[in-house]
């Protein structure tokens, strides 16, 4: 192989404008070269025939930017772009007797507008790549979990919200707000990952405030004893803005799960109330008894008797007090509804003195 001519001076402007978006927008400076270097190969694919002939480096460190193009030594050349006659080969690059090939360094200002050009696009192709993979990634660092988003603007058509999370943003479908909860720009409202999704588009994260599993993460935060594995939550059915049933165990004899819940004066559970907006919570203790466990689910309802009807499927029935019977069903059926998909049971509810024209 033949040596290769002098090195050609470098663009400082191009290593500068590398370390610098590399520093700006968090885009390594190697990687942007890497995707330069393989896009200048393509763009001159069409001029000198397979890439294999033309080898591009950029090397960050040194600032060292070259293009090469190999040409093999022949007898007769057939296409001068990638052929070398072998007497040229030996005046002009020194070649040996027994080199297959010369490498030849190319003066990099002859396609300075092909190098411009994919840099560009590189540059802001390689923008998008990395804030999609930090977004991704970021988010899904935190699926399933609880976050602080502030309100950015309220779509006046949907109501959906634009939310910023970081330096990433995401939308709030109104769905997914709590009813009767009118959201400003500028408030700061805990949300819930419910998922993230990488799309063409980019990372699609969603978001909800109306999931049973924003409530499991906010007792999480005030409730040391959940946080801890001290207190299990082992159930949550709710009706976003109305109210929650949340079944808790511990077993430990000497905590009171429901208690721990509640907190000294209710505090804990006051202040999930108040980010929930004054939505009616429900702690019940956990039984793998069922007919303790459908009585305290039946909460704030008293219960006079559970009678398992069926356990394939799952049917009950209860038996309340008559002072109780609108209680224990809820308005629109709302208690015995969430009770019901807390404990899994279908619940039929009945009054003590039985309905009228029953024996």
């Amino acid at each position: 192989m033949a040596r290769k001519v002098k090195t050609v001076d470098q663009n400082k402007e191009f290593f500068a404008a590398l370390k610098i978006m590399g520093e700006e927008k968090g885009i390594p400076a190697e990687y942007l070269a890497e995707k330069i270097s393989a896009a200048i190969i393509v763009a001159l694919r069409k001029d000198y025939g397979s890439v294999e002939n033309i080898n591009c480096i950029i090397d960050t460190e040194n600032e060292v930017f070259k293009v090469i193009l190999r040409k093999d030594i022949v007898d007769e050349v057939e296409n001068p772009k990638i052929q070398i006659l072998r007497d040229e080969a030996k005046k002009q690059y020194k070649a040996k007797a027994n080199d297959e090939f010369v490498e030849i360094e190319m003066d990099t200002r002859q396609f300075g507008r092909i190098v411009a050009q994919t840099a560009k696009h590189v540059i802001r192709q390689g923008i998008r790549d990395v804030e999609h993979s930090q977004t991704l990634s970021e988010f899904q660092a935190h699926n399933r979990e609880l976050l602080t988003a502030v309100v950015q603007k309220i779509d006046p058509k949907t109501g959906n919200a634009i939310v910023s999370i970081g330096k990433s943003e995401a939308t709030l479908p109104k769905l997914e707000q709590v009813p009767e909860e009118k959201l400003s720009e500028g408030d700061h409202i805990k949300v819930y990952v419910v998922d993230v999704k990488d799309t063409e588009k980019g990372p699609k994260i969603m978001i909800s405030r109306t999931h049973p599993g924003l409530v499991k993460r906010l007792f999480e935060t005030e409730v040391p004893e959940i946080f801890d594995g001290i207190i299990e939550i082992k159930a949550i059915s709710r009706q976003a803005g109305s109210r929650t049933k949340m079944a808790v165990y511990s077993a430990n004899p000497e905590i009171d799960p429901v208690g721990s819940c509640i907190g000294p004066k209710g505090a804990r559970v006051n202040t999930i109330v108040e980010e929930l907006v004054g939505e009616k919570i429900d702690i019940v203790k956990y039984s793998e008894n069922p007919v303790e466990f459908i009585s305290e689910a039946l909460s704030p309802s008293k219960v006079v008797s559970v009678e398992i009807i069926s356990e394939e499927p799952k049917v009950c029935k209860v038996t309340v007090p008559d002072s109780q019977l609108s209680l224990a069903i809820g308005n629109k059926g709302q208690n015995v509804r969430l009770a019901a998909k807390l404990t899994g049971w279908k619940i039929d509810i009945r009054p003590e003195s039985g309905f009228y024209g029953e024996e």
